[in-house]
């Protein structure tokens, strides 16, 4: 199986009424426990990179690999430019193979981020790459981009709507309350906000800092009208931390076909929960 758009993905979620879980990864074995945990619970997946992880591993590397992956285990997989501002790497990732990308021009005015977007869409549509875009300020990091508490902004609604009919763009990520990286405390969602913007666009929603949201959370906002959930952070996390209890236990080891094996499975682990509260399982 081919590498997909996430568009038809995403479209049949929202007719659905379940959610896509979206995994930035940071290495091909993180890769690997993301497609193995996706196969075992036969759930479509979104593998997503951040603009770091492209300069790190490489674009055609990643999109090799994301392939070989789709081709492997039959499953439906589209590969994600995750957080880009930057039309050039954008346009780099769309040649080598990405089926999807996100501009955020977020920290630009609504007339800027409207005229980025578009340059990004026009160019998208010749390759049929799906195209994500963000409106308002989500708090946190993401790579080199740093919005902090004071900065942050929830989305409009109006503006939403005003933002999709000016840029054809095929998904939106509205601010609503989420964060980037692991919440200090319960995240304070605006379900009311999501509810209104789902009730004016036609497009796909997705829910940035999905990492630690309590479960309910999780489900209430997938039936007010999110269809993709990224996931970064707690992923991460629990590999680099099984990584560390290995060494703690074997800190002489030097074979990563030892050290690799335990934090790939942890990781596994978290992303079949993802998965499941994502509703997502089962659904190929």
């Amino acid at each position: 199986m081919m590498l997909l758009s996430s568009t038809e993905m995403l479209q049949k979620a929202k007719a659905q009424n379940y959610c896509i879980s979206a995994f930035n990864v940071y290495t091909f074995e993180m890769l690997q426990g993301v497609i193995e945990a996706a196969q075992e619970l036969r759930a479509p997946v979104i593998i997503q990179t951040s603009v770091g992880t492209v300069k790190q591993l490489g674009a055609n590397y990643i999109v090799a690999h994301v392939r070989a992956a789709a081709e492997v285990n039959e499953l439906p997989i589209a590969l994600h430019l995750d957080h880009c501002s930057d039309f050039t790497i954008i346009s780099d990732c769309i040649r080598a193979g990405y089926t999807s990308v996100m501009i955020d021009a977020s920290h630009f005015s609504l007339e800027e981020n409207i005229s980025r977007t578009k340059q990004v869409v026009n160019f998208a549509q010749k390759y049929k790459v799906h195209v994500e875009a963000e409106l308002g300020k989500i708090v946190g990091t993401e790579d080199n981009i740093i919005v902090s508490e004071k900065e942050m902004r929830l989305a409009d609604p109006d503006e939403c709507l005003e933002f999709v009919e000016a840029t054809r763009v095929d998904s939106l990520a509205p601010a609503v309350g989420t964060a980037h990286g692991i919440y200090k405390q319960e995240p304070n969602i605006d379900f009311e906000r999501i509810e209104r913007i789902a009730s004016m666009v036609s497009i796909p929603l997705v829910l940035h800092g999905g990492s630690g949201i309590p479960e309910a959370q999780v489900k209430r906002a997938i039936s007010l009208g999110m269809s993709k959930m990224n996931i970064a952070t707690e992923i991460r996390n629990v590999y680099s931390e099984a990584l560390r209890n290995y060494f703690r236990q074997y800190e002489a080891e030097n074979d990563p076909r030892r050290y690799l094996v335990p934090a790939r499975e942890a990781l596994k682990s978290k992303v079949k929960e993802s998965i499941r509260m994502c509703g997502c399982d089962g659904k190929y």
